[in-house]
């Protein structure tokens, strides 16, 4: 393992399955300190309807503890199952500890420790403070909370024209500390809006990675989704993002691969919400192109090419 890289301490900003089956997995096999900032305003599925009690959603964070967790099959296999009633059982479990603490982070500690994450990982919500993120519509109409965004019910060829959050909320403190202390910030992938806007979108969190010595690097997704980012190239989610962040990127890294027909057919079965493949139409210097995703099965980035890839930029 390239020792050179030991001391370098990466920030992975997202939430979904994503960003912790791609990014997580594939830095996980190497020597750097690793800090995950995590979406926390899931309102649906089992994450989002405990929210009444917990505040903040831990679905994403979970993701991320069972993507660096050491523990056996056995154990991660009970925390991803569900029961009788449909809920996560690591999200039972942070609800049942929420109820008895109230302290979000001693909860996240805690399921840390029951699925071994090793300590050189952290796991930090973006925000411990309620909110929901809403999107407007181009026909001006309002659409709240993050499922309504991520799973539409309105018209799905209206664009999105802008995102914000109700009520506004801080950034979690110990988030902004870890960028400022950052040499780089992986964003993504993840749905644009519902899951990376959401965490650019709270208090101190574009302005602490503007400020930050890190070079900021964007993982572009590889598919488009209906009633996100119809139609949508790379440079489409790079001016998104930069538009929350109030600065531009260092470096945006994007897939250049065509999947199989056959692939295509198969995963936009499981997958319907996902229309196409992302295409790069400028020459930018900072955008790195390469073939990233499997060459069968699901159609995503190929975690040890992009861990490799994302090490190759912490260089001075």
């Amino acid at each position: 393992m390239p020792r050179k890289n030991s001391s370098k301490k990466i920030v992975a900003l997202g939430g979904g399955n994503a960003m912790p089956k791609t990014v997580l997995a594939g830095l996980k096999n190497y020597p750097v300190n690793l800090t995950v900032i995590s979406s926390v305003l899931d309102n649906g599925g089992s994450a989002g309807k405990l929210r009444e009690f917990t505040s903040i959603s831990f679905g994403d964070i979970r993701r991320a503890a069972l993507a660096l967790s050491q523990a056996d099959d056995k154990t991660k296999n009970h925390f991803s199952q569900r029961d009788w009633s449909g809920h996560v059982m690591a999200n039972v479990f942070c609800a049942a500890r929420m109820a008895v603490s109230g302290n979000a982070v001693e909860v996240i500690t805690e399921l840390n420790k029951r699925l071994k994450v090793p300590t050189r990982y952290q796991i930090l919500p973006a925000t411990i403070e309620k909110a929901e993120l809403c999107a407007v519509l181009e026909n001006g109409k309002v659409i709240v909370g993050e499922t309504n965004i991520d799973i539409p019910k309105h018209n799905v060829n209206l664009k999105i024209k802008k995102v914000f959050l109700t009520p506004k909320v801080k950034a979690y403190p110990e988030a902004l500390k870890a960028i400022k202390s950052a040499d780089l910030v992986v964003i993504g992938p993840g749905d644009l809006y519902s899951s990376l806007a959401q965490i650019l979108l709270v208090e101190g969190m574009s302005d602490a990675l503007r400020k930050s010595r890190a070079k900021k690097v964007l993982v572009c997704n590889s598919m488009t989704k209906r009633g996100e980012t119809n139609g949508f190239r790379v440079a489409d989610f790079v001016k998104e993002i930069e538009k929350l962040l109030g600065e531009k990127l260092d470096f945006v890294i994007y897939n250049t691969k065509q999947p199989s027909q056959a692939q295509l057919l198969t995963y936009k079965k499981e997958h319907p919400e996902l229309l196409s493949l992302v295409e790069n139409n400028t020459s930018d210097p900072r955008f790195i192109g390469d073939a990233f995703i499997n060459s069968f099965g699901e159609i995503s980035y190929r975690p040890d090419k992009l861990a490799k890839t994302i090490l190759s930029l912490c260089k001075p």
